[in-house]
């Protein structure tokens, strides 16, 4: 296997549950790196950087909710938490904080592979024949750094997933993008969990764009119908 193959970064502190992914994963065409402690994970990604991060939630010597956060801020990888936790509240607090998906234990390694597979085509396909920086409304957007730049110089980060939703409203100004539309363009299942993980990327968007909660000017919810981005866009 070549160092060119996309490495998964593989949090969980049950070895069956590491041995399973990696080999599933390596057999897929990944490389993998295998941690059972945040701590030792966390010193490890000073000198790796992979595409895409497995993260447990129910660690033993950190709240694993709580590293998601940090990787949604400060890392470009994608993040899958699998996690026990089968609530839909969970899944939306662990989308709120920053995951890219979300998976239930048990499940077959397959699903993981197929799922880390989408994310990474997302990832190309957001940097193959798209340009990466958007201006607007005294913002410019890098999605090649998954950062938003204020005129006053502010930087503010932003996840992979909150990234493919700025980029539709920012390729599609001033044109109502209907739940269907979404659910088309950045995959997934339609129904409750989507249409909650969309709310709580759109809420976190608004959050980092300094947005009136109660009266947003920039992402406008058309309730019933959608959402509308206002404003003028240029990109290079």
């Amino acid at each position: 296997m070549t160092q060119s193959a996309p490495l998964v970064a593989i949090l969980d502190d049950e070895p069956q549950i590491r041995l399973m992914l990696s080999e599933a994963l390596q057999e897929a065409g990944f490389r993998t790196a295998n941690f059972s402690r945040a701590t030792e994970f966390e010193a490890a990604l000073a000198g790796l950087s992979p595409q895409i991060c497995l993260v447990d939630l129910g660690l033993p010597d950190k709240d694993g909710l709580a590293l998601v956060h940090r990787l949604a801020i400060e890392s470009g990888a994608a993040i899958i938490i699998i996690s026990g936790r089968a609530q839909v509240q969970d899944k939306v607090t662990g989308l709120d904080l920053g995951a890219d998906d979300y998976i239930i234990k048990p499940f077959d390694p397959a699903e993981v592979v197929a799922r880390a597979r989408a994310l990474l085509r997302r990832g190309r396909q957001a940097r193959r024949d798209l340009q990466n920086i958007a201006r607007f409304a005294g913002w410019t957007a890098r999605f090649d750094q998954f950062l938003l730049e204020a005129d006053d110089g502010e930087t503010v980060p932003f996840s992979q997933a909150e990234g493919e939703v700025l980029r539709l409203f920012l390729e599609s100004p001033n044109r109502l993008i209907s739940r269907a539309h979404m659910q088309e363009s950045l995959g997934g299942t339609a129904g409750e969990t989507f249409d909650r993980a969309m709310d709580v990327r759109i809420s976190r968007l608004r959050a980092k764009l300094r947005e009136d909660p109660k009266n947003p000017t920039l992402i406008k919810t058309i309730y019933g119908a959608g959402y509308i981005f206002l404003g003028e866009v240029t990109w290079s």
